[in-house]
């Protein structure tokens, strides 16, 4: 195909660009890809990545939040199924791309401050700290139930 034709092909069937990609590739025939719209595709495979990470984190810091600072013993138990589900969710991404778990600490932070913003607007009434009382372990972040031990 000319590089004319694919263009076209990756803006009318995008299915089968992939797989005349992926068949271009495993022949090893790197003459005849679409270089451009590779190069682009798989850009956007890792920003797609980092952005599902941070949404987990930000979720799973909201709900992390209002577990441990927000009496309110009837929600208690929805918050701590989403808690499990967004640290499921994590785990998830890190088991395919377990180099998102160093991209996690270092949003860590602005992440936190985020989660932070919403939950005193959602709870003005409640104290919140306003540096991160979580700690900065992957492991510990997903697996320890805060609200149990004294933060």
């Amino acid at each position: 195909m000319t590089q004319i034709s694919l263009k076209t092909l990756y803006d009318s069937d995008f299915a089968l660009w992939v797989e005349d990609t992926v068949n271009k590739l495993k022949a090893k025939d790197t003459k005849d890809l679409d270089w451009e719209n590779l190069i682009e595709e798989m850009e956007s495979l890792g920003k797609s990545q980092r952005k599902t990470v941070r949404s987990f984190l930000f979720r799973l810091l909201e709900h992390l939040l209002k577990r441990c600072y927000v009496n309110l013993p009837e929600c208690y138990r929805g918050w701590e199924i989403e808690i499990r589900n967004f640290r499921r969710e994590l785990k998830q991404e890190f088991q395919d791309s377990p180099s998102l778990k160093t991209f996690m600490l270092e949003i860590l932070t602005t992440s936190y401050q985020d989660a932070l913003e919403f939950m005193k607007e959602d709870y003005p009434d409640v104290i919140f700290p306003d540096i991160c009382p979580f700690p900065q372990d992957v492991e510990v972040l997903l697996t320890q139930n805060f609200w149990e031990t004294k933060l």
